[in-house]
């Protein structure tokens, strides 16, 4: 046995005895770290040309959508799901969208408040997890009135958004407003009137609430385009920058995959179906067409992404996640 290799013995023999020495340590030493039950904080943010956009998540829903859906079986629906890997029920994100332009603060939807439970009604702690605060938005503009898109608005029956005009489709306004419970359709809940009232009629009473037109511009640099059906005002909102272009989607579709690869299914929030479905149609074609990003309220968080032909369907390509200065897309 040569010298090195004496030494290699002598040294493993001797640390052996010291471990041998040492005192047995309690089994609680080893004991399995406890799970953290939570995320981290929900925003993501990005760059579009000049603009600065952050996705903010109000929670996820965990909704039986299968049973939701119109115009599709409910195990037709469930198959399609299964075959994306997506659980029933479904987590499915409520999303809202600020934009810093550099001089304003825009807030897109408003989320839902204390209104659906405690899984949503997050959007204020991520606002101010993102780096903002609640007084400092100088602006909300809504795609429509429905409760999960207003409840956010308020708090303790106050604007929370104090500094804030807000900026909703007459559509909207008219319908949710001003229709005469005689005059409602039969089938519609009617606490989502009452729920309208509630979140919009602070805002009316301050001489902050602004009704905007059917395709028109809503505040410099933001438009609007009437795509009815979810709700007789329900709109989209386009931004763009750097030559680049961004549709703020709202209701277009409930998810990224049933209603991508059967644009005819509804969902049992809408008011008009068949005009629900027209309007899926016009805006699939054009987001296409155009090759622009659109951001959908209820598409898995961040819900920023493309929209894809898929032979005679669509399908879904989300952006890809940027770290870096300037955010993912230039």
């Amino acid at each position: 046995m040569n010298s090195i290799t004496r030494r290699s013995v002598l040294k493993g023999a001797s640390v052996l005895a010291t471990a041998a020495a040492l005192p047995t340590l309690p089994s609680s030493a080893f004991a399995a770290a406890p799970k953290q039950q939570f995320q981290a904080p929900g925003f993501y943010r990005m760059a579009l040309g000049d603009l600065e956009v952050t996705a903010l998540l109000d929670g996820t829903l965990p909704l039986p959508l299968p049973q939701m859906y119109r115009d599709v079986t409910a195990q037709d629906a469930a198959l399609l799901l299964h075959k994306a890997y997506r659980d029933i029920p479904t987590d499915t994100s409520v999303n809202a969208f600020l934009v810093n332009d550099g001089t304003r603060l825009i807030l897109i939807d408003a989320g839902t408040g204390h209104y659906l439970g405690a899984e949503a009604g997050h959007l204020l702690s991520n606002l101010e997890a993102s780096g903002y605060t609640a007084a400092q938005v100088d602006h909300v503009i809504l795609t429509h009135v429905h409760t999960d898109h207003t409840g956010g608005l308020i708090r303790d029956g106050k604007p929370l958004f104090e500094n804030a005009t807000l900026h909703v489709p007459k559509r909207e306004l008219d319908f949710w407003l001003e229709t005469p419970a005689a005059a409602r359709p039969e089938d519609l809940n009617p606490q989502l009137f009452q729920e309208a009232e509630e979140c919009l009629r602070p805002y009316i009473q301050k001489d902050r609430a602004v009704a905007f037109q059917d395709d028109a511009e809503v505040i410099s640099g933001f438009r609007s385009i009437l795509r009815p059906g979810h709700t007789p005002g329900h709109s989209s909102i386009v931004v763009e920058s750097g030559g680049r272009k961004l549709v703020f989607w709202g209701d277009i579709t409930h998810g990224d995959i049933v209603q991508f690869k059967q644009p005819e299914v509804t969902i049992e929030f809408d008011v008009d179906g068949p005009g629900a479905v027209a309007s899926r149609r016009r805006a699939f074609a054009e987001a296409v067409s155009e090759g622009y990003l659109v951001a959908g309220a209820h598409i898995a968080f961040p819900g920023i992404g493309n929209v894809l032909p898929d032979g005679q369907h669509y399908g879904w390509l989300p952006v890809n996640y940027s770290d870096g200065e300037g955010g993912i897309v230039k």
